[in-house]
């Protein structure tokens, strides 16, 4: 995958060929994270907005969730558990339960689980 300032290129490395280019409609992106499994992606932007894309579907974002007030740092998926993270200059990081079926007619589950703050913000910078 390579990441440009407003679409996300996906290339196979193995057959060496393009495979497809992911529209995220965001004003900058600024992190992104693929899924352990491959097929699906999160990609956080400078405007606050976190896009889920599920690759089979749609070269379009599956989820637009607008969390942050300020600049996404980090997003994160977690390795073992159906987990993944969104980090902000606001101070805050965001834990959602993303759930991905192996099943085609299921489209993913994205619940917001917990709002972590952190320090208070001095400097126009919070986690990284």
């Amino acid at each position: 995958m390579l990441s440009r300032k407003k679409n996300v290129r996906v290339y196979d490395l193995v057959m060496k060929k393009f495979i497809k280019k992911l529209e995220a409609g965001v004003r900058e992106i600024s992190s992104i994270s693929i899924h352990p499994g491959g097929d699906n992606v999160i990609v956080g932007s400078k405007d606050g907005k976190l896009c889920w894309f599920d690759m089979d579907l749609s070269s379009k974002p599956y989820k637009v969730l607008i969390s942050h007030n300020k600049d996404i740092t980090n997003v994160a998926f977690h390795r073992n558990y159906p987990l993944f993270t969104a980090c902000s200059h606001d101070s805050t990081a965001y834990v959602f339960h993303g759930m991905v079926y192996s099943d085609l007619n299921h489209n993913p589950l994205i619940v917001p689980l917990e709002i972590l703050h952190g320090h208070r913000d001095t400097n126009g910078r919070g986690f990284f």
